[in-house]
């Protein structure tokens, strides 16, 4: 065994993996159609192999690590979405539903754009943000955010038009 950090890597999974690298690469990159988030999913789901798994018998290592490196390509297209659902939202306040190529001063837009509305969202009371959120990041329909919050649907209903009108407001929408 070698030590990396503080992790002890068997030799036989440290060769599996670097093996295996380049196939999990073209399969996160043909998922992802990004380099850069190809690779962190490689790289996060051998991380999440070794943790969890390094003792596991050999046979058991290729169905393992891909069952973890689609859950890798999952949560960031998981994230993604969410960027993009909230980056539409920012768009419909802003009046510009237009589409767009994005290209550097596009990305620096929509960083500005979501640090604003997350500044927004902090100042939400907790129930008004909550329901925001379940609504428009995770896209649960108005029965299932009452489940998740622990109320009745008026509620979610309620709390969730108020935090509409105070983003609109405080990001210069009416």
């Amino acid at each position: 065994m070698r030590t990396s950090g503080a992790v002890a890597v068997n030799q036989g999974l440290e060769s599996f993996l670097r093996e295996t690298s380049v196939r999990a690469f073209r399969i996160a990159r043909i998922s992802l159609r990004n380099d850069a988030d190809a690779g962190d999913a490689v790289q996060e789901a051998m991380i999440r192999m070794v943790a969890s798994y390094a003792d596991r018998p050999e046979h058991e290592w290729a169905p393992l690590f891909y069952a973890i490196l689609r859950n890798c390509v999952h949560d960031e297209q998981r994230r993604r979405k969410s960027r993009g659902s909230m980056m539409a939202w920012i768009a419909r306040l802003s009046g510009k539903e237009e589409a767009v190529i994005p290209g550097p001063a596009e990305d620096t837009a929509m960083d500005e754009g979501l640090a604003r509305l997350e500044r927004a969202l902090a100042d939400l009371p907790e129930r008004q943000r909550e329901a925001f959120l379940l609504r428009n990041v995770e896209e649960l329909d108005v029965a299932q955010t009452a489940a998740a919050m622990g109320c009745s649907e008026g509620s979610v209903k309620t709390h969730y038009s108020r935090a509409v009108h105070a983003l609109r407001a405080r990001l210069g929408r009416t």
